[in-house]
């Protein structure tokens, strides 16, 4: 009896209905969910892009504005860029014309420096020529100049030596110059030209004059007080000619 019992709960009137569903395949479940998804995200963008039209924001003319700026930024680099060339052109150019007035201004120094100096040979050689024939016959020093020159330490002279119409035999000899200068305090003597250096411009080989022009260059640290000059001619001890001029 109690299988009987059993039989019929089970596949009797009293038995649990059954429901029968279709099972859907597994893409066409996930092809679903994609929709849905797509569907909830475009809504979503839709709603939050009118949001901000609402609230003032075109994203339309926002994109419209950038590629604007965009342009003008690239038309403000080609325009600086072109500045850029000329201005490193102008500079160019301001350089070239410096340099030329500077290079002028240094040969009109010094056409104006020997203008002088010719001015003041001739005006000496005027009175030579004019002087009496009979003078006793000697080499003279005419025009001894000492001034700094451009480096520190570094000095210039000039000197004309002339030699009397009387004596017409060709002078040979050479310069000797005797600086006194103060170094630390000390004073000391410099004798040039020194055994090492080359005799040129201290060599003197004339008839009637040389102009002689050089330089010298003493420590830096060192202060020149006096230079003297001195014509020696070969074979002889004694100098022919002397000056000394003070710098301080």
């Amino acid at each position: 009896m109690t299988v009987l019992r059993t039989f019929k709960r089970k596949y009797g009137i009293t038995a649990p209905r059954v429901a029968v569903h279709t099972q859907a395949p597994w893409y066409l479940r996930w092809l679903g969910v994609a929709v849905v998804v797509a569907g909830v995200t475009g809504l979503a963008w839709q709603t939050y892009d009118f949001g901000r039209s609402h609230g003032g924001f075109d994203s339309g003319e926002a994109r419209a504005e950038q590629s604007k700026l965009e342009s003008r930024i690239s038309e403000l680099q080609s325009e600086n860029a072109e500045l850029r060339d000329q201005l490193a052109g102008v500079e160019r150019q301001a350089q070239i014309e410096t340099a030329t007035r500077g290079n002028l201004a240094g040969q009109l120094k010094v056409l104006t420096d020997e203008n002088a100096l010719l001015k003041e040979d001739l005006a000496f050689f005027q009175t030579l020529m004019t002087a009496s024939s009979d003078a006793p016959a000697g080499v003279t020093i005419n025009r001894f100049r000492i001034y700094p020159d451009a480096l520190p330490g570094e000095y210039r002279f000039q000197l004309l030596v002339v030699q009397s119409r009387s004596r017409s035999k060709e002078f040979q000899g050479r310069l000797q110059l005797v600086v006194d200068l103060v170094q630390g305090g000390q004073p000391q003597v410099l004798l040039l030209p020194r055994p090492e250096q080359k005799p040129d411009p201290y060599v003197l080989v004339f008839k009637f004059y040389q102009r002689v022009e050089g330089t010298f260059t003493v420590p830096r640290d060192a202060t020149v007080t006096r230079v003297q000059v001195r014509v020696l001619e070969n074979g002889v001890e004694t100098p022919r000619a002397s000056q000394t001029v003070n710098l301080s």
